[in-house]
C-alpha cells in the first residue's frame, strides 16, 4: 500500500505547490540559488587544486573590498528599487521605473568618480606597510576604477527583479556573474600568469556591466513611457536609499572585518582558508536570501496598502519555510563538514572548527525569518542601520580582540555574534512597532 500510495502523495503535494505561487517561486528561486552555489564551488575547487593559497587570498581580500566600497558606490540603489517599484505599483505607474532607473545611473556615477578620487589621494606607501603588501594599493585603486561597472551589474539584476524577470536576476546574481572570472582563471593558469587573478576578477565586470545594461534596455523598450516621464525626485530617491546604502554597508563590513583582520595578523593562506568556509555558510544564507528575494516587494507592496492579513500571512509562511529548508542544509554540513572541506585540499581540513561555529550560528539567525528586509521594504531604514551599526561596532571590537589569538575561530566568532545581535534586536524592534512576529511562529 504504501508503494501504490506514493505517486499519489507525490502528485498530491506538486499540486499544493502549484497552486501557492509563493511557495512555487521560492522553490524554483532555491533551485537557481543551489545551481549557482555549484557553479561557486565548482570554481572554488578549481582554484584551490590549481592556485597558491596566497593568490587566493588576495582575491578574496579583493573581493570584500570591493563589495564595501560598491555598498558604498550603490547608495542603496540596489535595494530601494524594489521599495520604489512597490510604491509604483500601489500608484499604477510602474513606467516611472525607467525615469528612476536613469536618476539612479547617474548617481552611481557621481560616487564612482568620488570614491576613486578619494582612493587616489590616499596615501600608498602607508596602505602597503600597514598590510605588508607592496602590491596592496595598487589593486586597491583598479578595484574603485571598476567601480562604476560593478555598481551598474548590481544594479541591473534588481532591476531585473524589479521588472519581474526574477529568474533571469537569479541566474546574473549566482551563476553569470562567474563566468568572466572562470574563464579568466582557466586562461591564467594555461599562460601561467596565476597572479593576475584579481585583475581578471575586475575586468569581468565591464563585460557584466555592458550585457546586463542591454537587456535592461531591451526590458524597457518593451514599456509604456519614457526615461522623461517623472516618478520619484532625486532628493526622494536619495532620501529614501541612503540609509539602505548605509545597511548595506554595514553588512558588507561585517562580511569583511574578518578578513581584513586575517590578513592583518595572519597571512593570505588563512584568508583563502577562512573564505572557504564562508562559502560553504553561504548553503545556508542562501536559503534566507531566495525566500527574502521573493517577498520583499510583496511585503512594501502590502505594506503601503495597509494590507495587514496579508502582510502577515506572507511573513509567517517565510519564517516557516525557511526554517524547514535550512535546519537539514546545516545539519548536512555540519556531519560531513570534514568530508566537505577535504574537496578543496588537505590544508583546507584546519578550517572545520571555524566552519561549525559559522553554520551553528547562521542556524540560530535563520529562525528570525526576513527580519532585515522587512524593516527596509517598509520604511524602517534608518531603524535597521542604527541596529546595524551596533551590530559593526562589536564585530569590529570582537574582531580586534579574538583574531590576533585565536585566528580563523575567533573570526568566526566574531562574524556569529554580531549577526545574532541585529537580527534578535530587529524581531523585537518589528514586534513592538507592527505586532508582527518576523520570527519563527
Amino acid at each position: 500500500m504504501r508503494i501504490t500510495n506514493s505517486p499519489k502523495i507525490m502528485r498530491y503535494f506538486l499540486q499544493k505547490i502549484n497552486k501557492d505561487t509563493f511557495v512555487l517561486q521560492s522553490l524554483i528561486t532555491l533551485f537557481l540559488r543551489v545551481f549557482g552555489v555549484v557553479v561557486l564551488f565548482g570554481f572554488t575547487l578549481f582554484l584551490t587544486n590549481n592556485y597558491d593559497p596566497k593568490i587566493i587570498g588576495q582575491y578574496d581580500f579583493v573581493r570584500s573590498f570591493l563589495f564595501v566600497v560598491g555598498s558604498i558606490c550603490l547608495l542603496g540603489c540596489d535595494q530601494s528599487i524594489l521599495y520604489f517599484k512597490g510604491r509604483l505599483n500601489g500608484l499604477n505607474l510602474a513606467s516611472g521605473l525607467k525615469n528612476t532607473y536613469k536618476k539612479m545611473v547617474l548617481l552611481l556615477f557621481s560616487m564612482a568618480v568620488i570614491l576613486f578620487l578619494i582612493v587616489l589621494v590616499v596615501n600608498k606607501e602607508w596602505i602597503n606597510s600597514y598590510f605588508s603588501d607592496p602590491e596592496l594599493y595598487s589593486i586597491l585603486l583598479k578595484s574603485t576604477g571598476i567601480l562604476f561597472f560593478y555598481s551598474i551589474t548590481v544594479l541591473n539584476t534588481e532591476v531585473f527583479r524589479a521588472l519581474e524577470h526574477l529568474y533571469v536576476a537569479e541566474l546574473f546574481r549566482n551563476t553569470i556573474k562567474y563566468i568572466p572570472i572562470m574563464i579568466g582563471a582557466i586562461l591564467l593558469l594555461f599562460y601561467g600568469k596565476e597572479s593576475y587573478l584579481a585583475e581578471v576578477f575586475l575586468l569581468g565586470f565591464i563585460v557584466l556591466a555592458v550585457v546586463t545594461t542591454a537587456i535592461i534596455f531591451y526590458y524597457f523598450s518593451k514599456m509604456e513611457g519614457n526615461f522623461k516621464q517623472e516618478s520619484f525626485s532625486l532628493k526622494e530617491i536619495t532620501l529614501k536609499s541612503y540609509p539602505i546604502a548605509l545597511s548595506g554597508m554595514a553588512m558588507f563590513l561585517l562580511l569583511s572585518f574578518d578578513i581584513i583582520f586575517l590578513k592583518k595578523y595572519r597571512d593570505d593562506a588563512t584568508v583563502a582558508y577562512y573564505s572557504v568556509a564562508i562559502k560553504i555558510m553561504t548553503m545556508l544564507t542562501m536559503v534566507i536570501l531566495t525566500v527574502n528575494i521573493t517577498i520583499s516587494a510583496k511585503i512594501s507592496e502590502y505594506f503601503a496598502a495597509n494590507n495587514t492579513l496579508e502582510l502577515n500571512r506572507i511573513i509567517r509562511k517565510s519564517a516557516r519555510l525557511i526554517f524547514i529548508l535550512t535546519l537539514p542544509s546545516a545539519l548536512f554540513i555540519v556531519f560531513f563538514s570534514e568530508y566537505l572541506l577535504r574537496f578543496f585540499g588537505e590544508n583546507y581540513l584546519i578550517a572545520k572548527e571555524t566552519l561549525l561555529i559559522l553554520i551553528v550560528g547562521q542556524g540560530l539567525c535563520s529562525i528570525f525569518g526576513s527580519a532585515s528586509v522587512y524593516l527596509n521594504m517598509t520604511g524602517r531604514q534608518t531603524v535597521f542601520q542604527q541596529i546595524l551599526i551596533v551590530a559593526v561596532i562589536i564585530n569590529f571590537v570582537l574582531n580586534r580582540m579574538l583574531v590576533p589569538k585565536y585566528g580563523m575561530n575567533g573570526a568566526a566568532i566574531a562574524f556569529v555574534c554580531s549577526s545574532f545581535f541585529w537580527n534578535f534586536i530587529s524581531a523585537i524592534v518589528i514586534y513592538r512597532k507592527d505586532k508582527v512576529k518576523v520570527f519563527l511562529n
